[in-house]
């Protein structure tokens, strides 16, 4: 990052600042994903019955947004050199996009396996592969300023830059967001587990069913379990029997069953949509 701005200074290159910046903002969400795991791991209390994790969430969502302000800041910078296109010094801008890139390889290699398991990595892995992206629009533009005396291509580049940033993070954004509505999870069938759980002897019908993270890797289901009055099995077998279908079959974690024999009094959303679809719709 020292490298990119002070190559950037004396080469006159905004590609090579825009790295340089966006590499400062790489450093801040590492560490911003850092803290938020650390506060995840805390006990639960009674004012934070879920305890923190749900700060991995937000951490992905800061690094997000930070990305985006920084394809903004490009994309102004750029249109003021379309106008006013300054002198750059090729070989040197050159030569430092070649070393930033060499380390951005590094740092997304080191990155990669963790980012498939958390939203919070997965920030930290998207400012990187950014940040490399960058870096080999750095040493294109560095090229053809070099070898052919286009200074034009370094604005182009960078706005290059600011839109690979937009198209990289908006898939993690749109994951960060459905997290927060509390949507269900993608891997989880909502149909399939009804239809599961209603195959179990005793069992009349699943409602008022709610699945959704509360954090990478920990998902939690709420359900009410109507139960046939002339069951005569064990209720406290019943309930374990279907608690190991939510958490086997499904990965859920974190399950609260309400078994009842009745509706009556019963206020809530019941959500039996299932009763007409026995698997999720397949995306159109």
């Amino acid at each position: 990052m020292f490298a990119e701005v002070i190559g950037g200074i004396l080469s006159g290159s905004l590609a090579l600042l825009a790295d340089a910046g966006h590499m400062l903002t790489d450093a801040a969400s590492i560490a911003l994903a850092l803290v938020a795991m650390q506060f995840a791991s805390r006990r639960a209390t009674a004012e934070r019955t879920f305890g923190f994790h749900r700060l991995e969430i937000l951490a992905a969502l800061i690094n997000a947004l930070s990305l985006w302000l920084i394809a903004a800041w490009v994309a102004m910078e750029a249109f003021h050199r379309f106008r006013d296109v300054p002198d750059v010094e090729g070989g040197l801008m050159l030569t430092v996009g070649v070393i930033g890139l060499f380390v951005n390889v590094a740092a997304a290699w080191i990155l990669h396996r963790s980012a498939e398991h958390s939203v919070n990595v997965e920030g930290a892995f998207q400012h990187v592969m950014a940040d490399l992206m960058g870096s080999v629009g750095v040493v294109i533009s560095g090229i053809l300023i070099w070898a052919f005396g286009w200074t034009l291509a370094d604005p182009i580049i960078s706005v290059g830059i600011g839109i690979l940033i937009l198209l990289s993070t908006w898939r993690l954004l749109t994951k960060v967001v459905h997290v927060l509505l509390e949507g269900t999870p993608e891997h989880i069938d909502v149909y399939k587990l009804c239809s599961k759980i209603e195959e179990v002897e005793g069992v009349t019908l699943i409602h008022d069913i709610h699945v959704w993270t509360i954090a990478p890797e920990y998902e939690a289901l709420t359900a009410h379990i109507l139960i046939d009055p002339d069951y005569q099995g064990d209720l406290e077998a019943l309930r374990h029997r279907l608690r190991n279908i939510v958490s086997r079959d499904f990965g859920i974690n974190h399950i609260t069953l309400q078994l009842e024999t009745s509706k009556k009094g019963c206020t809530e959303d019941h959500h039996v949509d299932h009763l007409l679809a026995h698997a999720r719709p397949s995306p159109s």
